[in-house]
């Protein structure tokens, strides 16, 4: 009758699960058309740009030299201009990108101001060159006069042999010096060369590149005929006279009626133009003069742009016009490229970690808790089942706070972007899920000991359990959502996976098991549940040795994090990763025989002459071997404008293949950083882990008392500091996902000392006599074997992304394994000890608390 009556009750139980198990079907079916992979486990490249406003200040300059002295009115100017761009500027990338054929590119604007984010998945290397010379083209095309005696002073100019600044005279024109990039970089020069020479402000001085090495100089109208707004069309076509290639456009009716007049004015013996040979007309792309063909006849709203072009260049050109100019020159600040292969491999590390650390928890649990234990089993396996409709619960949820399309959200039934961070939180919460079972069964096993019956050992163990459970799930949560709402791409996916997970496991572990339990077990059974107990009545006075355990924990913190700082004062690239620094950071695949591996020394000193603080590492795996490379040089440093297209990893790529052949070298992965990602990076790293830190201790001193969240706290900044000090002794590299990895363990390592604290707590109201040193020790005595266990089913999960991880996910269970360990620690020989003394020895009376909130 008892079972018959937990039917009949829990019959809303199972059709809420049956209904979960629904959407997860409905969202994965079929997979291949349902999971959505990040670029770093499909491939591709992924550009961060932003609005160049050093760039676009140094344009308002050279149109407007009356400005010069004028800042204020500069700064309005540029203000006027980038006033509601980002959705224009949005609207021309995608036109751009979607004429470049790529597959379910990724376009969106981020929080900050005149930021976007484009992604091309499976973009491969010439692709990656093609898009990041069309992403930074403005394609703002102007039509402008020149001088109507410009072959005059162009003559005289020449006939001094003077110079613009960073030319030299060569032939009818000019060549660049050697030091050319350096110079244009200087502040102002874009002014000064258009002032060249100049004697009247209404013309400006521009040089044409005649693709042989010369430069032919030309006084331009500041004054604009006609732009790029009346162009209706662009295409490329030959040049059947000259040969080459050139693009032809055609102009709408107002274009095209502009463009007549101009042309019928300007001809020779025009209206406007009384002598024998017509004016020149420049034909300006992006403030770069293209050509300035001399005005033969009238032309009406076709027309062509020569300015010998290749192939290639032509059909960039007439794509770029079709799409429309942006409003505000873009640069690239950060850029990441993954080869397919590497995303394979990553997959397969992610299947076979995610499959040991299933096995590695679901066998010790079942040998551990015996029949109990395939009920967390069961639980286990229902949570990897019902995880899609928990990551669309999640990313819905947590769009509300900050919105990214590629993390689904928006009232969507779309899953988030499966990132490589995302698998490692999918491992993690493997690890982590079986946590409420384990302190479910050990209140269970209280019960029993007490001489209560199965039926009323099951309730009061669920019961008694629960306070603590949600406690320690929710301070998880908080550190997820931080993660989220600070982070941004791979960490997003990992906070969604993360706090999916353990919402999941709270469902599973407080629901399904109840179901099983109630169906299964004879509610009048005496003898108590098969289960292994490793601490069997301990009573060790954790009190007494807390000074000496701070003691030695502060010791290793700071020799550890002297290291580090002194490190870091001397070269910071050989402790912070590009994403924190700025630069470019290049892993290889190379030959796997080691005699063809070449020597860091050599390495570095064919490398030294670029940057003579190149960091460089042989990345040893289980089987494989890599090579990192990181340099401090970007696309926006001296010599990273020096180099072809800017381009740094393929300048660095270049000098190791020319010098060593035999190694095979080839790039996986590509990451630059510009210095102000780096910076803002570093920021909202520092952000969360204050944020999380503060947040938990709010919480932690709301649910208990103030002298609790404070020794939670100690022990979370014990935890953080000691897995950063370690993990850079063991020479690796602080990266964003090291970051994660922290304010994950600060999320995670809290659980056990909020069921520490709970059960200090209960037994404050329970021993009403007891001296605060006994309570504190007998609950932590009492939740030894818990914390154990669960310290080892998360350190089983870690392990196997340990062991199968490499790069960045290596760099994460590294962290997260010291963590553990350090949190196992804490919450036992940190956290309370702090607690005590803070209470100076005397019970806090949480009954008086109580009693006031009751009133």
């Amino acid at each position: 009758m008892a079972k018959d009556s937990a039917m009949r009750n829990n019959i809303w139980k199972w059709l809420v699960l049956l209904l979960l198990a629904a959407v997860s079907v409905h969202v994965t079916n079929p997979p291949k058309d349902k999971v959505r992979l990040g670029l770093d486990l499909k491939g591709g490249t992924s550009f961060t740009l932003g609005v160049d406003e050093e760039k676009l200040r140094e344009n308002i300059l050279a149109e407007n030299p009356a400005l010069t002295n004028d800042l204020a009115a500069v700064d309005r100017k540029i203000e006027e201009t980038l006033r509601d761009c980002d959705e224009n500027i949005v609207s021309v990338i995608r036109r751009r990108v979607d004429a470049m054929g790529t597959n379910e590119p990724v376009i969106q604007s981020l929080p900050k101001k005149h930021q976007l984010i484009v992604q091309l998945p499976g973009a491969d290397e010439k692709l990656r060159k093609e898009a990041k010379a069309r992403l930074q083209s403005m394609a703002y095309l102007e039509f402008r006069l020149t001088h109507p005696k410009e072959e005059h002073r162009v003559s005289q100019i020449l006939d001094r042999d003077v110079a613009p600044e960073g030319y030299m005279r060569k032939g009818a024109g000019y060549a660049r010096l050697p030091n050319y990039a350096e110079i244009a970089q200087t502040p102002g020069f874009a002014a000064r060369l258009a002032s060249f020479q100049t004697t009247d402000d209404r013309y400006r001085f521009m040089l044409e590149d005649n693709k042989d090495g010369t430069y032919i100089p030309h006084f331009v109208s500041r004054n604009v005929e006609l732009d790029g707004s009346n162009l209706e069309s662009a295409a490329w076509e030959r040049d059947a006279l000259k040969g080459g290639f050139q693009v032809k456009f055609r102009l709408d009716s107002e274009g095209g009626k502009k463009f007549s007049a101009l042309t019928r004015n300007y001809k020779a013996g025009g209206p406007k133009n009384k002598t024998a040979r017509g004016r020149s007309l420049a034909i300006i792309l992006d403030d770069t003069l293209i050509s300035a063909p001399i005005i033969q006849s009238e032309i009406g709203a076709e027309g062509v742009i020569t300015g010998r072009f290749t192939i290639d260049e032509a059909k960039q050109l007439a794509s770029d016009l079709n799409a429309g100019a942006l409003p505000a020159p873009l640069k690239i600040l950060a850029e990441t490229s993954v080869a397919p292969t590497v995303g394979d491999d990553a997959i397969r590390s992610g299947i076979w970690a995610a499959s040991i650390g299933f096995l590695l928890v679901a066998i010790f649990m079942f040998i551990y808790y015996w029949r109990t234990g395939l009920v967390a089993d069961i639980a286990l396996f229902l949570d990897i089942a019902l995880l899609p409709t928990a990551l669309v619960i999640v990313a819905n949820i947590l769009g509300v706070f900050a919105q990214d399309p590629s993390m689904g959200g928006g009232a969507s039934l779309t899953l988030p972007v499966l990132t490589m961070p995302g698998i490692a939180g999918l491992v993690l919460t493997l690890g982590m899920a079986v946590d409420a079972n384990v302190l479910i069964f050990e209140r269970i096993r209280e019960e029993f000991k007490n001489g209560v019956v199965a039926g009323k050992a099951i309730a009061n163990g669920y019961g008694r359990a629960f306070t603590a459970i949600l406690d320690s799930n929710l301070t998880t949560i908080i550190t997820g959502v931080i993660l989220f709402v600070v982070g941004t791409g791979p960490v997003r996916g990992f906070a969604i996976t993360l706090t999916a997970g353990v919402v999941i496991s709270m469902f599973t572990a407080v629901v399904v098991t109840r179901l099983v339990f109630d169906h299964a077990v004879d509610p009048e059974r005496v003898k108590p549940f098969r289960m292994l107990q490793v601490f069997k009545n301990p009573n060790y006075d954790f009190m007494r040795v807390g000074r000496k355990t701070l003691v030695v924990s502060a010791a290793i913190i700071a020799v550890s994090l002297a290291v580090f700082f002194i490190r870091l004062a001397v070269n910071p690239a050989s402790v912070l990763a590009v994403d924190l620094t700025g630069g470019t950071s290049i892993v290889y695949d190379l030959s796997q025989d080691e005699a063809k591996q070449p020597p860091v020394g050599d390495i570095r000193s064919t490398l030294d002459p670029f940057d003579n603080a190149t960091v460089i590492q042989y990345q040893r795996g289980v089987g494989n071997t890599t090579l990192l490379v990181k340099t401090g040089e970007s696309a926006e440093s001296a010599k990273g404008r020096e180099v072809e297209n800017r381009d740094v990893g393929a300048h660095v790529t270049k000098l190791l293949q020319e010098k060593f052949p035999e190694a095979e070298i080839v790039p996986a992965s590509v990451e630059e950083v510009g210095s102000m990602v780096g910076a803002d990076l570093k920021k909202s790293g520092t952000k969360a882990v204050l944020f999380s830190l503060v947040a938990i201790l709010v919480y932690v001193g709301f649910r208990f008392k103030f002298g609790f969240g404070l020794g939670g706290i100690v022990a979370l900044a014990h935890d953080a500091l000691i897995s950063l000090g370690l993990f850079s002794l063991c020479g690796r590299q602080v990266s964003l996902i090291v970051v994660t990895a922290l304010l994950t363990i600060i999320g995670y390592s809290i659980n056990d000392t909020v069921v520490v604290f709970d059960r200090i707590r209960e037994r404050l109201s329970r021993d009403k006599r007891a001296d605060f040193a006994t309570v504190c020790n007998k609950a932590l005595n009492e939740c030894l074997g818990r914390t154990v266990i669960t310290s080892l089913t998360t350190f089983f999960a870690v392990l196997a992304l340990f062991c199968f991880g490499d790069g960045s996910i290596y760099d994460f269970a590294l962290t997260m394994l010291i963590g553990v360990v350090a949190g196992t620690y804490s919450s036992m020989f940190i956290a309370t000890p702090v607690m005590f003394w803070w209470y100076k020895a005397k019970r806090p009376d949480f009954e008086e608390e109580d009693g006031k909130k009751n009133a």
